[in-house]
């Protein structure tokens, strides 16, 4: 085999086929070509205005690429002074959120919203509203607080009834039998026992 019509390029779909193509590739007409009747050109354009405009759309992409790989190279660039600044994506978008609130703050709307807002609580029924609502507020607490001291009351005078104090002695002789008369290492004694408790008592 000839090493010249050997394909060298590594991305090529040829690439190790050892095959020579030359001839099979004489046939195969060039895209664009002057007169190549499988791509006709488009209705109410002649063959070489369609060609002026393949080479124009030739360069437009070519620009594009051009135009990608210097936007690539700008963006890594930006990337590089940022880390150097010590900026962080972090730091960035705490920058991003408090310019945006800037411009809300200064934008029309949030001023117009502002002065409304603004023009509302020194309105008239802004200022009733608000009276209302504390004459009531303060209602309601001196309600509370008469009510509060009635409970107390209550609570007191039922502590001092003969039914409460009843109660209170059933419980204190339950605890006396449940405990029995050392609980917690202290003599406890009944409330209605009156004699004195003994200090070894015998079982």
């Amino acid at each position: 085999m000839d090493p010249a019509s050997q394909d060298i390029n590594l991305n090529s779909p040829n690439k190790a086929l050892g095959v020579d193509r030359t001839d099979s590739l004489s046939d195969v007409p060039v895209e664009g070509a002057m007169g190549n009747p499988a791509n006709p050109p488009p209705p109410g354009l002649t063959e070489e205005e369609a060609e002026e405009l393949r080479t124009e759309l030739t360069k437009v992409e070519e620009e594009i690429n051009t135009l990608r790989q210097v936007l690539c190279a700008k963006e890594r660039h930006a990337a590089e002074l940022k880390r150097k600044l010590g900026l962080n994506p972090l730091n960035e978008l705490r920058q991003n959120l408090t310019r945006s609130w800037q411009d809300v703050q200064t934008s029309n709307a949030y001023l117009s919203a502002s002065a409304t807002l603004d023009d509302i609580t020194h309105s008239d029924a802004y200022k009733k509203t608000q009276e209302t609502l504390s004459q009531a507020g303060q209602k309601t607490t001196a309600a509370l607080s008469t009510m509060s001291t009635a409970l107390s009351k209550k609570i007191g005078d039922m502590r001092n009834s003969p039914t409460f104090k009843s109660f209170e002695d059933k419980m204190g002789n339950l605890k006396y039998k449940v405990v029995g008369q050392r609980g917690n290492g202290d003599a406890v004694s009944s409330p209605t026992d009156t004699t004195p408790t003994q200090e070894n008592p015998s079982f």
